[in-house]
């Protein structure tokens, strides 16, 4: 999938390298979840395209200048929640700022909508993760409210804010 600036595609084992090296950075890992590890290495990057090659969810590459510079997908829900799916992304800090993200997670959520023919996506920031929340915004996501002590990062009760998209 080809936006202005940037392709989304699959992760490839050539990316490795990339992703290590660009993933390797505590302020991204520290608006994600656990399985975000940090420090993050070329193991963990080799590991997570295993991963994503066979994973249920739907794993992008967001590739720029010809490079894996992060990566989004989106997590299908299961029985009665089987239209629905979660948004997660993470773009290498020399891309930020610069409407990259806000053009992929447009992106990503259109062709959710029509190629999975979904109903609704939903991402999960911390309350704190304002890049994140603007981001969503931009793309027309509506914050449904916040979910309160309901994660536990680096030994703090942390805060969701829950924004959705609907079809």
């Amino acid at each position: 999938m080809r936006g202005e600036g940037f392709l989304l595609r699959p992760p490839r084992p050539e990316d490795a390298e990339s992703i290590a090296l660009h993933a390797n950075d505590i302020d991204i890992a520290a608006k994600l979840r656990d399985r975000f590890p940090h420090p993050y290495s070329l193991t963990d990057a080799q590991a997570f395209i295993r991963f994503a090659q066979q994973a249920e969810e739907i794993i992008f590459v967001i590739e720029v200048e010809g490079e894996a510079a992060g990566c989004i997908g989106l997590t299908p829900g299961a029985d009665v929640e089987h239209s629905s799916a979660e948004l997660g992304y993470w773009l290498a800090r020399k891309h930020w700022g610069k409407g990259l993200m806000t053009r992929a997670v447009g992106a990503i959520t259109e062709w959710g909508f029509s190629r999975l023919e979904l109903t609704r996506i939903f991402a999960r920031p911390y309350v704190d993760n304002f890049a994140s929340i603007r981001v969503l915004e931009k793309c027309g996501y509506a914050c449904e409210g916040c979910l309160q002590h309901v994660a536990m990062r680096d030994g703090l009760k942390r805060d969701f804010f829950l924004y959705a998209k609907v079809r």
